[in-house]
């Protein structure tokens, strides 16, 4: 019988019907009682870590989850972690670089109902997440609607629906069918440091699990409208952000006509602050190569996001300059694939 421990964090999942709307009311236990065929066939352990509405998640709730989850890996056969919607695929992009060389499932999943409601999407998803733990899918994923997706990969792409969470730009890593668990092939994970194409894998015994939760939440998120003015640079710097992610048009495009952003871009990236620019469009990576306006932003020093999502983009950011406030060792982080985020040479 597999070890299994259960951290609760609020969100729909636990939520009840309050004075003011859903709320997360339901601790670790009376989660889990609505699962009770699932004691029968794991040693569950259940453990309340917060009780919020995931749009309360931030830096600090990250670094809690992270070090509890650190804290009990050699304990326990896999690590399941219940969690608001909303920002999951933040959470989950996050500790996919705070906990590296994981040699256990860590699988976050949630609900778009409340447990208790009979039309529930939670017990499904729950089923999936123990699933994944039983076909040993180590890392942090993400469990929802049968399908198991990288942590950084996963994006909320619908607000109602129960297919709630999509893989981007990266295969799923399993789904349930009828007849089981159907596992894909799951991609290597290079170890942070390593040299591409060298083979090391985070999944050799050699490499033990590292714990790196020393983050920045000093970055910035601007999406480009056509007539964004350049004085929002100026702003931005002001205001004492250290990292800034951009996105920009199409395959890598921004107007530097009229109103010229690239003369604001290179002020900052001179100024020592990190810029990432990848693109709106959900799916395929971004090409500066391909236009003047893409090149143009490349010569301005601004770093290439290729085809990480947006959540993966920010939070590796914040990351990044956690571990340093060198912008050329941040540009070297971001042409190094620490979790399976981002595709490198087109590999």
């Amino acid at each position: 019988m597999k070890k299994i421990l259960l951290f609760t964090t609020g969100g729909t999942i636990a939520s009840k019907e309050g004075n003011n709307g859903l709320e997360p009311e339901m601790d670790a236990n009376e989660l889990l009682s609505y699962m009770g065929d699932l004691a029968n066939r794991y040693d569950i352990t259940c453990r309340e870590l917060l009780s919020l509405d995931s749009s309360n998640i931030q830096a600090e709730e990250w670094r809690k989850i992270a070090r509890n989850i650190f804290e009990n890996l050699e304990q326990y056969d896999g690590i399941v972690v219940t969690h608001g919607t909303d920002t999951m695929a933040y959470t989950a992009s996050m500790l996919s670089f705070m906990l590296q060389n994981l040699k256990v499932p860590v699988v976050l999943t949630g609900s778009q109902m409340p447990i208790d409601n009979m039309l529930t999407d939670a017990r499904n998803n729950l089923y999936a997440a123990f699933a994944a733990i039983d076909a040993g899918i180590a890392g942090v994923s993400v469990a929802f609607n049968r399908r198991i997706m990288l942590g950084c990969r996963a994006v909320k792409v619908r607000t109602l629906g129960f297919e709630a969470f999509e893989s981007v730009n990266a295969p799923y890593l399993a789904e349930v069918f009828a007849n089981g668990m159907r596992r894909y092939h799951e991609p290597e994970k290079p170890v942070p440091g390593s040299r591409p194409g060298t083979g090391a894998s985070s999944s050799e015994g050699h490499h033990p699990a590292v714990l790196k939760d020393s983050i920045s939440t000093d970055v910035f998120l601007l999406k480009l409208i056509p007539n964004t003015k350049p004085a929002i640079f100026d702003a931005l710097q002001k205001l004492g952000y250290k990292g800034i992610v951009l996105e920009a048009f199409g395959a890598g495009g921004l107007h530097f006509f009229r109103r010229n952003l690239l003369e604001k871009l290179e002020q900052l990236t001179k100024a020592g602050i990190s810029v990432v620019a990848c693109s709106q469009c959900l799916y395929e990576p971004s090409d500066f190569s391909i236009y003047e306006v893409g090149r143009r932003l490349l010569e301005c020093g601004v770093i290439p996001g290729r085809d990480m999502t947006t959540e993966a983009a920010v939070t590796k950011l914040m990351w990044a300059l956690g571990q340093t406030q060198d912008p050329s060792e941040v540009r070297k982080i971001f042409d190094t694939d620490i979790a399976g985020e981002v595709s490198i040479n087109g590999d």
